[in-house]
């Protein structure tokens, strides 16, 4: 179940209420079909920086027991669609895993690897923000582990009644990536599916504002 974690976190939207300057998206998360929990995020303005929330909490269970558990949580700091500060930790079936950076002199550096910068520039897997779908390379928030990307657009669909736009994101990692994700056509990110390494399919279904 580790790729599970991993594409979760790989892992914004309208505004909420009449607070323009607050978006929220929350997904239910369902494993082969079988809903396993919630992904939520939320994106706050402040001043002309952006600060995300993201919080996921899933459990498999199997004969009543967990046979798999996973809670994370990461906060996000976005100046332009470059980040500038992450904070993340997340809980892996007990075992924990904390990621730090922060961007300063024109490169973001993660904490406890000094002699590695990455570029000016960096995004994470920030599927609210359909620019990283230019990006050469994505910041895993888990891993700490700077992906090589690339995205291909496989075509229109429908999704929850309207059109999308598929697109399918590839990654050469250390664990290969594939995600495909949906897209309304004012490029609103609408659900997300993913195939572990096990055969498992991981589906994000967005729960709109409207619904009980």
């Amino acid at each position: 179940m580790a790729a599970l974690a991993t594409a979760a976190v790989l892992v914004s939207g309208h505004a909420t209420g009449a607070d323009l300057a607050t978006r929220e998206w929350r997904f239910n998360v369902s494993l082969d079909g079988k809903p396993i929990g919630n992904h939520r995020f939320v994106l706050r303005d402040v001043g002309e920086s952006r600060e995300l929330t993201s919080e996921a909490r899933f459990r498999v269970r199997v004969l009543f027991f967990d046979a798999y558990r996973y809670d994370h949580r990461a906060r996000e700091w976005w100046r332009g669609d470059c980040l500038e500060k992450l904070e993340a930790r997340t809980d892996a079936n007990g075992k924990e895993t904390v990621v730090s950076g922060m961007r300063s002199l024109c490169e973001f550096r993660l904490g406890g690897n000094p002699t590695a910068p990455l570029a000016a520039c960096v995004q994470t897997f920030a599927y609210w923000n359909p620019r990283i779908l230019d990006a050469r390379q994505l910041l895993n928030p888990q891993t700490g582990e700077y992906v090589p990307v690339k995205a291909l657009l496989m075509g229109r669909e429908t999704v929850a009644g309207q059109p999308a736009d598929r697109y399918r994101l590839l990654g050469t990692g250390r664990t290969p990536v594939q995600i495909d994700l949906w897209y309304s056509p004012d490029r609103d990110w609408l659900a997300l599916e993913s195939l572990t390494p096990e055969g498992h399919r991981l589906h994000y279904a967005r729960k709109l504002p409207d619904a009980r």
